[in-house]
């Protein structure tokens, strides 16, 4: 694994939660967009050499829907950057991690990933990015 790429926090609303994290780190989303595979909507702010990700769920039976349905909003999940997708899974799969996904899917920030289960990370939803070339 290469870097943190991102963490994740699940809001209620972009439009209401992005203006406060645009205050804090004194910067603006350089994008924001909807992932149909995911059911959500987006929003990414540079922080370093890392970002932040907010997360708006689009559909009820979408996985941000249902952990705002248990939470409040906040930490999601935590991203890590790969130089190769398939190798990892492949490493960590034969390693006792139960993975959500077996082969990668296109997700948001032009990525392609794949989750862990947090049962297999002491808790913590961990993704797993490699840039789409």
């Amino acid at each position: 694994m290469k870097k943190i790429e991102h963490i994740g926090i699940a809001v209620n609303s972009i439009s209401e939660a992005l203006p406060v994290f645009e205050a804090l780190f004194d910067r603006k989303a350089y994008k924001t967009e909807i992932v149909d595979s995911e059911f959500v909507k987006t929003a990414f702010i540079n922080i370093g050499e890392s970002k932040i990700e907010l997360l708006e769920a689009t559909n009820k039976s979408s996985a941000i829907a249902k952990f705002l349905e248990k939470n409040q909003g906040g930490f999601h999940h935590i991203a890590f950057e790969v130089e190769n997708i398939e190798e990892e899974i492949s490493r960590l799969g034969n390693s006792g991690f139960n993975l959500i996904h077996q082969t990668p899917k296109q997700g948001a920030d032009n990525k392609r990933i794949a989750f862990l289960h947090p049962k297999s990370t002491k808790g913590i939803l961990v993704e797993l990015c490699q840039e789409n070339s």
